[in-house]
């Protein structure tokens, strides 16, 4: 009885060390699992932390180039429209400038049309005194053309000729010359043995111009 009863104790101290084999067994295993996943978790971490500088780092990267292309293409922009207005500006000046130019030229066109018109008027004026002049000087007897008379009235006249030659006033070749319209006035035909048909026998009154321009037309008389 008492052999039975020790064994019944050896079998329940057997099944008590048993069990608390596999409770140790299990909670070291509960321990390793618990270990694994905080490591795992820990390598997960440390991977999102390492990632994380890489994404901020390509991020702040990809900032920096956008903001300088955007300054960049700003500052074209700008460059170009001051480029722009440069260009409208200058061909605003060169305009100015050819319309002033323009101005300068007809200005001074129209002063020397004034200015001729002008001389073209005195002269006109002037002609018949040179006209009265030389019918004087014809009208002088050949014994008194060496008086003193005479010889001052020669030098007036020819001190006049003189001053109107200096201002580009020029006597109409007539006498002798085929008859030309622009130069001469015809007023009447006349029977010639000296000259052909055409030609100017006879001057009636002589013609001028001034700077190659007719002031008055000669009066001539033309061979029919």
């Amino acid at each position: 009885m008492e052999d039975k009863e020790v064994l019944n104790k050896t079998e329940e101290d057997i099944n008590n060390t048993e069990e608390s084999t596999e409770s140790e067994t299990t909670e070291t295993a509960t321990e390793e699992e618990k270990a694994d996943e905080v490591k795992e978790a820990t390598d997960t971490s440390e991977g999102k932390a390492d990632e994380e500088p890489a994404a901020d780092a390509q991020t702040v990267s990809g900032s920096k180039p956008d903001k300088a292309d955007k300054k960049k293409k700003k500052s074209d922009k700008k460059t170009e429209a001051l480029q722009v207005k440069i260009d409208e500006l200058e061909d605003r000046v060169k305009r100015q400038m050819a319309e002033f130019d323009n101005f300068r030229k007809r200005t001074e066109k129209e002063k020397t049309q004034m200015f001729e018109t002008g001389a073209k008027s005195v002269i006109e004026k002037i002609l018949p005194v040179v006209d009265n002049f030389e019918r004087g000087l014809a009208t002088v007897p050949e014994e008194e053309a060496t008086s003193p008379f005479a010889e001052g009235m020669n030098m007036i006249y020819k001190q006049l000729m003189d001053e109107l030659d200096k201002m580009d006033v020029k006597p109409i070749e007539a006498l002798g010359c085929e008859f030309d319209p622009d130069l001469h006035n015809a007023v009447m035909q006349v029977e010639s043995e000296e000259y052909e048909s055409g030609v100017i026998a006879q001057e009636l009154q002589k013609g001028y111009t001034y700077r190659g321009s007719v002031v008055r037309h000669s009066m001539v008389a033309v061979v029919p």
